[in-house]
């Protein structure tokens, strides 16, 4: 959960470093959104699928697999020289690391039965956004003595002993041994991949081993040469056989439902995350894509009718969990809009120095994980509904102190830092809560199903939220503009600037407090005392 929520930020401060590796300039910095962007398409696009698949097979199997996804996205990256390859390999380290988060959130309700999942949900929830604080970080501290590279690298690093972990933790009992077959195929592959895209100056220049990294016709690209070709003829050879003879697992997790419901997600990603919120709501492409993705959700309502066993089982999505869904997707809102616009009030009225305005932002990141622990803690007492209404309104009231005057405290005085604080625990301590109503309104056949919606529920929050919000700002922006008798009042301008981040910060307090009052019906009572102890060899699968 830490790897998979660190690398959703570790690009944050080594992105114009990537830009520059790929031959993108400063200048054309729209030619980088799809590096951002195409991490958060693999990682939305496959939960549902991962979540479903994770209730058919070991759960370990599911880890194991993303892990080894998120490893070749990572080695994929960090050899990129060209955008394509480089965007390629983000949005293969989105599905390896968005597919770990469902599958080790069931293994929660695994180990741990109903009314005693809160801890550990909290500890769970904790780690993942200790990650995101811990992203940027590692991020800086690699950059200082190596490039961007290296970030990537380690990320591959860290996925193999995962592995190693993962196996060690769990024994192989239940696991497959690897078969020769697909096990040299991909060695294979692997190895061509790596020569077709380092493409060693010593082979790449000579005259006669020289011959495989020669572009074909006009191409430029290093995937476009015979070794390229190998490489991915021999990489689809290997997924073909390690996929022989388990083609029904993917039928029994409905692949055609997941590929609508995939692709809807995808489109509603690309259409909010690719806009330059400067100047537009939705991407460059986003009215053709919303349109596709309403016509891609509609097809998957009727295959939802028609087919035996849909994606989203049958009578998963009852009322309980459809809130919980929808106060998990207004967190979300609330916890994009502080991610993104304190730095920039920062850089407003504090510095101009962006490392400076992260620091800033800090402050409200520890409090998360802080919050996180905490509302698993507080489940052991309460319900889920209780302790996520409070977070939020916690949220919501530190909210009010931001948008109310956010030039009123200094940024880097004590009383700033307890504001942001107060909402990052608040928005930390509805992690749990939420994905203990989910968990506890499923059963064990749909862990996975239900811990993918509440996390797809968030990152469309997230994504759709800033761009809403955003807007919203920037309308009140220009009013301010409009109406200043000067308009090359520097001051008067950064002041209108002020009332544009005063403004999503309102928007995400009345998100707040409408998740609050929608997360009181997910249950008051804290578990039974009686509650038998768990089972702690309930880690395999279903199948």
């Amino acid at each position: 959960m830490a790897l998979a929520a660190a690398d959703t930020y570790v690009v944050v401060l080594a992105l114009t470093d990537m830009m520059r590796g790929v031959g993108v300039g400063i200048d054309d910095l729209q030619r980088a959104t799809p590096i951002v962007s195409g991490f958060l398409l693999g990682y939305v696009a496959v939960l549902p699928l991962v979540g479903r698949l994770s209730d058919l097979v070991d759960r370990r199997r599911v880890l194991l697999g993303c892990l080894a996804v998120f490893v070749v996205g990572s080695a994929v990256t960090a050899l990129a020289v060209e955008l394509d390859v480089l965007v390629a390999g983000r949005v293969v380290q989105g599905v390896g690391g968005g597919g770990l988060v469902p599958a080790t959130l069931a293994l929660v309700a695994d180990l741990w039965p109903a009314g005693r999942r809160g801890v550990p949900l909290g500890v769970v929830g904790a780690v993942q956004e200790l990650g995101s604080v811990l992203g940027p970080v590692l991020g800086a501290a690699v950059l200082a003595v190596a490039d961007w590279r290296a970030i990537f690298w380690l990320g591959a690093l860290a996925g193999v002993l995962l592995a190693g972990g993962v196996l060690l933790a769990g024994g192989t009992a239940g696991l497959r041994r690897p078969r020769a077959v697909p096990t040299a195929l991909a060695v294979l592959a692997a190895a061509a991949g790596w020569l077709a895209l380092a493409a060693p100056e010593r082979l790449a220049t000579s005259v006669t081993l020289g011959v495989p990294f020669v572009p074909f016709g006009e191409a430029s690209s290093r995937v476009a040469t015979p070794i390229g070709v190998l490489a991915l003829v021999l990489a689809v050879a290997a997924l073909t056989a390690t996929m022989h003879g388990r083609w029904s697992v993917l039928g029994r997790a409905d692949l055609p439902g997941a590929a609508l419901v995939g692709g809807a997600l995808g489109c509603v990603v690309l259409t909010f995350a690719a806009a330059q919120p400067e100047t537009e709501v939705v991407g460059p492409l986003g009215y053709a894509l919303l349109p596709v993705a309403a016509v891609l959700a509609a097809a998957y309502l009727v295959h939802h009718r028609r087919s035996l066993a849909p994606l989203v089982p049958r009578g998963l999505v009852r009322p309980r969990l459809a809130r919980a869904l929808v106060v998990s997707l207004l967190t979300g809102v609330a916890l994009v809009a502080v991610v993104v616009d304190v730095p920039l009030l920062a850089r407003l009225v504090l510095t101009t120095d962006e490392t400076e305005a992260a620091f800033v932002l800090a402050r409200f990141l520890v409090a998360v994980p802080v919050g996180a622990l905490a509302g698993g803690w507080l489940l052991r007492v309460v319900g889920p509904g209780v302790v996520a209404a409070a977070g939020l309104a916690l949220a919501a009231v530190g909210l009010q102190f931001l948008a109310a005057d956010p030039t009123a405290r200094p940024l880097d005085s004590w009383e700033a830092a307890v504001v942001l604080g107060t909402v990052g625990l608040g928005l930390g301590l509805v992690v749990a809560p939420v994905n203990d109503a989910a968990l506890d309104e499923s059963d064990e056949r749909s862990h996975g199903a239900a811990s993918a919606l509440v996390v797809v529920a968030r990152m469309v929050g997230m994504v759709v939220g800033l761009a809403l919000l955003t807007a919203v700002g920037l309308h009140r922006y220009f009013e301010a503009v409009a109406a200043l008798p000067d308009p090359g009042d520097l001051d008067a301008l950064r002041q209108a600037a002020v009332l544009q981040v005063s403004s999503v910060f309102r928007g995400a307090q009345v998100a707040a407090v409408l998740g609050a009052l929608l997360a009181l019906t997910l249950g008051h009572r804290g578990p039974p005392a009686d509650r038998p102890a768990p089972e702690r060899t309930a880690v395999r699968g279903l199948a």
